[in-house]
């Protein structure tokens, strides 16, 4: 089972786009819902630390992988 309970892949789109979707992704959920993220855009780590800090969801983990990047925001 996955420990996220939505995914969005934002792989191809550049800033402000993955932050965007996710804006409308999270504000459809539950809180204590988790949403990963798979994004190419190397920008999207600083965008999305920025944005957890600004929305006060928390960013759970930050990782890279063979070029994409994957974010799990925990809904507040």
């Amino acid at each position: 089972m996955a420990d996220f309970d939505q995914e969005l892949d934002a792989s191809g789109l550049n800033c402000p786009l993955p932050i965007l979707r996710a804006k409308k992704t999270l504000a459809g959920m539950e809180s204590q819902q988790v949403l990963h993220i798979i994004a190419t855009d190397p920008g999207a780590i600083k965008d999305f630390e920025a944005f957890a800090k600004q929305t006060g969801n928390e960013l759970l983990d930050s990782k890279e992988e063979g070029g994409k990047f994957f974010f799990m925001i925990k809904k507040s």
